[in-house]
């Protein structure tokens, strides 16, 4: 069905247009017949006539529906939606390892990230997460904070992977758009202490995700 609605708010006026262009063909046909109806002189024509006013008639009325469906769809419904019924994403609040284990790259030496904004994605005041900071340890559960704020907005996720590594998992989400504001909570228990990288990925409502927000964090033992 994702598909299907896609396709309707994507091409809705190339579909406005092919139902005018058949409701005119179709109004044609009835005028047309309606006009043979009444010119004919004898029964059997009248007969096929009448016949081809009511097919006429029957195919302009499913033009009208069809039109009015979209409509709808296009108006109503799908706006309705939210961006990730869209996507073929995981389960949002998924935090489990796809493949494997969720091992950190612990013979990696620890570099803290460039400041907010200088090329990692983090756009402040619109993709950022200012808590916790760039190269910060964390333990235990921990409040995520920044701001997930777009054009468009649809959704955001915060996401988490080994220092180095592109294997992401999603811990969270959410659909209001944040300000400085929380975005989530993270129980660092669940994922060997190490080095990690943090991101903030955040969704318009056409499914076009905008460059996330990368910073690495240090995960240590609980005390």
């Amino acid at each position: 069905m994702a598909l299907i609605y896609k396709f309707i708010g994507t091409y809705e006026v190339l579909i406005y247009i092919l139902l005018a262009i058949g409701g005119l063909f179709a109004l044609r046909w009835l005028w047309q017949s309606w006009n043979e109806w009444r010119e004919a002189l004898y029964s059997l024509e009248k007969e096929f006539a009448l016949r081809r006013v009511g097919q006429a008639t029957a195919i302009l009325t499913l033009i009208t529906l069809l039109f009015c469906g979209e409509f709808i769809m296009a108006s109503f419904v799908v706006p309705g939606l939210p961006a990730s019924y869209f996507l073929t994403t995981p389960t949002l609040d998924l935090l489990a390892t796809p493949t494997g284990t969720l091992s950190p790259e612990s013979a990696t030496p620890f570099v803290l990230a460039p400041p907010s904004g200088a090329g990692n994605g983090c756009v402040p005041g619109q993709v950022i997460i200012t808590s916790p900071k760039a190269g910060s340890e964390v333990r235990g559960r921990i409040e995520i904070r920044g701001t997930a704020s777009i054009p468009n907005f649809g959704f955001y996720k915060y996401e988490v992977a080994p220092l180095h590594a592109d294997t992401w998992i999603t811990i969270a989400a959410g659909r209001d758009v944040k300000v400085e504001g929380s975005l989530g909570e993270w129980d660092t228990t669940a994922i060997p202490a190490g080095d990690y990288q943090l991101r903030l990925v955040v969704v318009d409502n056409r499914g076009e995700a905008f460059p996330p927000c990368i910073i690495p964090v240090r995960v240590i033992p609980p005390s």
